[in-house]
């Protein structure tokens, strides 16, 4: 069996919050791509608007699987802010 790669992650390593793999047909994140175009003000604000998409719809869609993608998006911030991402 061979093992298939997507980028810099393993397929193991693909899951619904931190690494779907459809956001990495290419070998590079949707998130690393949609950071690169928008510069530090409009990424902060797309991260933003992520989490408050998340936590708007989590009773009415996805439950806790949106929470943790807000979760997600605002550890991101976090680390945007922090220098770390």
């Amino acid at each position: 069996m061979t093992e298939l790669k997507l980028g810099q992650y393993d397929v193991e390593e693909f899951d619904d919050v931190n690494h779907p793999v459809h956001y990495n047909y290419t070998g590079v994140e949707c998130i690393d791509a949609i950071q690169a175009a928008t510069g530090v003000d409009g990424f902060e604000t797309y991260l933003q608007g992520n989490i408050m998409k998340y936590l708007w719809r989590y009773r009415y869609k996805n439950g806790k699987q949106d929470l943790l993608k807000a979760q997600w998006y605002l550890n991101k911030l976090i680390g945007v802010v922090d220098g770390d991402d």
